[in-house]
This record gives C-alpha cells, structure tokens and sequence, in this order.
C-alpha cells in the first residue's frame, strides 16, 4: 500500500482520457460556492456526483464529463482551496464534515435524491460518509482507491488514537510549509503516475492546493474509521482499485476485501498496471467500469 500512503503526504490529481470526443474539456457551468465545496451542474438527467482526491480539483474529470453530461446532471464538487481558490471554512477542522453537510443540502436544495456518487481518494470517504449520514442521498456509489479506515495503511490493525499522533504530525507539517516551494512535489507525483508529462502536471497540482486545506483534510483523512459503519451502508458499492508488480492482485485483493469486509453489498473492479490514479494510468479500462457503473 506504499502508493496510497504517499498520496497522504499530498495529494494531486491529473485529467482523465475518455475517448473520442470526450477527450475534450468539459462545458463551462456556473459555479455555487458554499462554505466547504463548490459545485458546478451541466447536463439533464438522472443525477452523478464526481468527488475528487486529497488536493485534487474538479479538473480530474474534464475527460469524463462530456459523455456523462450528454444522458445525466453531472455534479462536479471541489473542496474549496484544493484548486488555489479561496479555502473558505476549510481554515478550520471539519472540512470532511463539512463538504459532507454541503453536498447534501445542495442535492436537498436541487431535489436530487438516489445520485450515483463518484469518489476518488479522500472523494471517495466523503462519498462513504454522505451515504452513512444521508442514506437517501446516494443510490449508488463508486469508490476509486479509497478506505473507509486508511490508518490501516500505516499501522495494520491501529486504532485512531494510534495513529492520531502521526497524523498530527503530517498535518503540522504540512501546514508549515504553506508559502513556500512544494518540497517533494516530483517524488510524490512520481507514485501518482507513469508517464512524464502526467507527473510533471500532478506535481503542478500538488503546488497549486493549499496546503493548510490538504494538511487538515489528510489529518481527518487518516482519523476517520467507517469501518463500523459499512455495515449499515445500503447503496452498492463498486470498488475500483490498481494492482502492479509492486501491489500484485492477489495481494490488493485481498487487502481491499479484507477493508471492506463488512459492507453487505461490494463489487470490485481491479485494475491492472495502475496505481493511485487509475484513471491516469488506464483511462479506458476505468471510463468502462464508469460507463457500466452509471447504467
């Protein structure tokens, strides 16, 4: 699981290719800005929410978003601050909390009940959490290499006061070095992606985030257990996660089941020769378990 810990030393993101036409940039949408996220809407439809990563922007889903939005009301949420933009609330603790009251009362507010939800990474608790707290807000939910527990990367089996120490500790670091040159940007990205000119854009991201946002976020990121809670999750779950040489099937295989072990309804879709970003690293096997996922 070395990928998914470094990603929580500071995430970035990279777009994603379609096919065909929809390689193109998404269509411009008017932005709602709340207190913790910000959405924009395009499309008419049945309603899918693309939640993106640990100090990733709506952006992640540019190459995705065409097609979705010609048959659905595609919903792209932003963490504020994740993009360079204002960070709003997220100056303070409970920015998963809070993108969690956000997104719901938005969907509240635009009468969307039973969304299929999207979640990449830290997206993918949020969509975890949403689904826990507001059950009629998702009918489905596609979890893109994300735990309901991630401390179980770090110490196997720790409980969250276990692991809180360390976790304060990165997020103090982090917060730090808020102002100055990202420090590691390349070495990260470097897990994130394969090609050059996908590290060189997910190292961009990294520097672009505001690292007082992505130095709280990842600390709630890594003290937050669902895990009790899956159990008592209703809507279906599509995991999708990478295998490689260094992660081999068998072994993700059994990791990923083994987290969620106690969610009463699983489907998982591993992808091979990907890491973090499978989307980035086998964008057509992914825009297929998208397309099978939003039927």
């Amino acid at each position: 699981m070395r990928i998914c810990a470094l990603m929580l030393a500071g995430l970035a993101a990279t777009t994603l290719n379609w096919s065909g036409a929809a390689r193109a940039a998404a269509p411009a949408a008017a932005e709602q800005r709340l207190p913790h996220i910000s959405i924009t809407s395009m499309g008419k439809g049945s309603p899918v929410v693309l939640i993106p990563g640990l100090s990733s922007p709506r952006a992640v889903w540019d190459g995705i978003v065409p097609e979705l939005a010609a048959a659905h009301r595609v919903i792209l949420v932003q963490v504020n601050g994740f993009a360079g933009d204002e960070p709003g609330a997220n100056l303070k603790p409970g920015v998963i909390d809070g993108a969690v009251a956000d997104l719901h009362a938005y969907l509240a507010a635009n009468k969307l009940t039973g969304a299929r939800i999207i979640g990449h990474s830290l997206g993918g608790l949020i969509a975890l959490d949403l689904a826990k707290t507001h059950p009629g807000d998702a009918r489905a939910l596609m979890i893109v290499d994300a735990l309901p527990y991630v401390g179980d990367i770090f110490v196997p089996g720790a409980t969250v006061a276990q692991v809180e120490p360390q976790a304060k500790m990165m997020r103090d670091q982090m917060v730090a070095s808020y102002g100055k040159p990202a420090a590691g940007a390349d070495r990260i990205a470097q897990t994130m992606a394969l090609s050059a000119p996908a590290q060189a854009q997910v190292a961009g991201w990294i520097a672009k985030a505001d690292r007082r946002v992505s130095g709280e976020a990842m600390y709630e990121d890594m003290t937050t257990d669902l895990r009790p809670d899956m159990a008592a999750i209703a809507p279906p779950i599509t995991l999708v996660y990478p295998t490689s040489d260094a992660m081999p099937k068998e072994r993700a295989e059994a990791f990923y089941k083994g987290e969620y072990a106690k969610a009463p309804n699983v489907t998982f879709v591993p992808v091979a020769d990907s890491g973090h970003f499978v989307m980035l690293d086998q964008p057509k096997v992914f825009a297929e378990a998208v397309r099978a996922f939003v039927q």
